[in-house]
């Protein structure tokens, strides 16, 4: 609770990698049940706009390069939120200690993917909270604080499989415009969000087992609800493959046949 009520985002970052590395030593051994904050705190900087007001971004010359940045780390800040609000906001469900260990793991990931991509942005002379951003992600997470279900699918199994399906030609332009520094970040961002979507996919699936729902079927009409335009192809099937996300949960989903 306390990483979601923390506004700067070197104490929330620092604060996420102190708690999980104390949960991991089994330091902290219980969650608690206060209810998380409709909306974290967040620092005054960036500006958040509606998305459809947001600048297009590139990755030619140095500010077209910040502009990318800045928006891989403002995701990834929402990110470190969005892992502790799962913690936190499910916690009375009686889940196994295995999905908050999962969950204490991707918020770590995620701080760590700010610091890195922070670290790119200095080495740019710009910081993050310098460009606006939108809330589009913490959007999704208000939509689906009722149903863990919802959740999984919005989040991880679609918005970070998302990612999986365009972080390749994002990095293969960087690659071509000479920014290989870059390239150790974005790549490792890309191994941890495949981990990612991977245990949305197995804790969305436990939970459909439970209540004897067809994952596949469940998450379409999750996705039909949520997403009215469907979802854009093409996919990046190998890296979703990974994930353990069959294409037979996602394909019917592009454009929405019937």
């Amino acid at each position: 609770m306390a990483v979601l009520n923390t506004a700067d985002p070197a104490a929330k970052v620092g604060l996420t990698l102190t708690t999980a590395a104390a949960w991991r030593a089994g330091s902290i051994t219980a969650i608690g049940q206060a209810l998380p904050p409709a909306r974290p705190a967040r620092p005054d900087q960036p500006e958040i706009l509606p998305p459809n007001r947001m600048p297009r971004r590139g990755t030619g010359g140095t500010a077209g390069k910040i502009s990318l940045l800045h928006a891989l780390a403002h995701i990834e800040f929402n990110a470190i939120d969005l892992a502790w609000d799962v913690v936190a906001r499910f916690a009375g469900l009686a889940l196994p200690k295995a999905f908050f260990d999962d969950w204490v793991d991707v918020a770590a990931d995620e701080a760590r993917h700010f610091l890195g991509l922070q670290g790119l942005l200095q080495d740019l002379g710009a910081d993050y909270g310098t460009l606006p951003a939108h809330d589009g992600l913490w959007d999704a997470a208000r939509k689906t604080a009722d149903s863990l279900r919802d959740r999984l699918a919005v989040v991880p199994m679609t918005l970070e499989a998302r990612a999986l399906d365009t972080a390749p030609a994002t990095i293969a332009r960087l690659r071509e415009a000479g920014a290989t520094d870059w390239l150790p970040v974005l790549e490792k961002v890309l191994a941890d969000e495949i981990h990612h979507v991977a245990v949305g996919v197995r804790w969305f699936d436990v939970l459909c087992r439970q209540s004897g729902d067809d994952p596949a079927a469940t998450y379409q009409a999750i996705i039909r609800r949520h997403f009215t335009k469907g979802l854009k192809a093409p996919f990046n099937h190998q890296a979703r493959a990974q994930a353990g996300f069959p294409a037979a949960y996602y394909e019917t989903l592009a454009g929405l046949p019937r």
